[in-house]
């Protein structure tokens, strides 16, 4: 399924686990600083530099160079998205971010939060940074440079992004806790089948 940002709430509820999805528009990257300094920004009753409502946050810190006075991504990937758990519920219930991409598993705060304000989280494929790069057709600007490179927020416009694989839908559904179970149910199987629990 192709997507364009901003996302409306029907976008991502007509969305299940193990969908893929590729996306279109505007993307803003954003890791530990970039989130701790939007919820600052909450706190001081300022307004982050970028419009939040319907948008798609990717957990990555990109390398980046100047090339002719202007920034040019080398590579992009996904980093471990459970240290951004913290701040799930407060990006979609009061900015109304309807995406979240990084990579790994989420936890429950979030996964009731994507379910609570109509949101999902993609997983993005790492490992394919420099693949990943190639679907950026502009880096439109940079915020908060001070934090550094990879913590900045980098504002991306990206064509077919993909594939991103739906982990947590919002509907409740989690990729992660499928396979959990599915595990549990095949080790059971195979314990019981050696004797194991006998």
């Amino acid at each position: 399924m192709s997507l364009t940002t901003p996302l409306k709430d029907k976008d991502v509820m007509d969305l299940e686990v193990g969908d893929v999805v590729y996306l279109n528009g505007t993307i803003y990257t954003g890791r530990d600083m970039a989130h701790i300094r939007i919820m600052e920004c909450l706190r001081e009753g300022k307004e982050p530099p970028v419009a939040l409502k319907g948008a798609a946050i990717f957990h990555a810190g990109p390398v980046v160079k100047k090339k002719n006075e202007e920034w040019e991504i080398i590579v992009i990937g996904p980093t471990t998205s459970a240290r951004m758990e913290p701040f799930s519920e407060t990006l979609l219930g009061k900015f109304g971010v309807k995406a979240i991409i990084g990579k790994g598993g989420m936890g429950k705060s979030t996964q009731e939060a994507l379910k609570k304000y109509h949101g999902v989280y993609l997983l993005s494929p790492p490992g394919c940074a420099v693949i990943q790069a190639k679907f950026v057709q502009k880096l439109s600007t940079v915020y908060w440079l001070d934090l550094g490179m990879p913590e900045a927020i980098w504002v991306i416009e990206v064509k077919n992004w993909g594939p991103l694989v739906v982990a947590i839908d919002s509907h409740g559904k989690s990729i992660f806790e499928e396979v959990k179970e599915k595990a549990l149910r095949k080790m059971h199987e195979i314990l019981t089948e050696s004797g194991g629990l006998s």
